[in-house]
């Protein structure tokens, strides 16, 4: 990605220095005023870009099947953490009904056994 950066730099950078000759030869027009270094950006950027275009078409394609795998592997990295989660979220979520039937079941055999003692005492 930096390889294709600069080298799109590289072209601008070129365009500049050509059309910032053909300005100071008068082959193109200044530009109006204090405007002049403003102009040749702006005429540079225009020529660079489709340059740029055809010239890297390889070396962007590589740029982008780079970015792409960086983002197929951020994106198997969250679904990989997203399933952990949901695992221990699972695991939480069984422990606690676990707990509660538990608890239930406690809550019910002190019940029964009021019940006994009530029993037993009016009998």
């Amino acid at each position: 990605m930096l390889r294709y950066t600069l080298m799109r730099l590289g072209i601008f950078a070129a365009s500049f220095l050509v059309i910032w000759g053909l300005v100071v030869a008068r082959v193109v027009p200044r530009g109006l005023g204090g405007s002049n270094y403003l102009w040749v950006a702006l005429l540079a950027l225009v020529i660079s870009a489709p340059i740029s275009y055809v010239v890297l078409r390889k070396e962007r394609d590589r740029a982008s099947e780079h970015i792409v795998a960086r983002v197929d592997r951020a994106k198997a990295n969250f679904d990989r953490n997203a399933s952990q989660e949901d695992a221990a979220d699972d695991a939480d979520r069984a422990r606690r009904a676990q707990d509660s039937q538990g608890t239930q079941a406690a809550q019910a055999g002190q019940s029964a056994q009021a019940t006994q003692g009530a029993q037993q005492q009016a009998g």
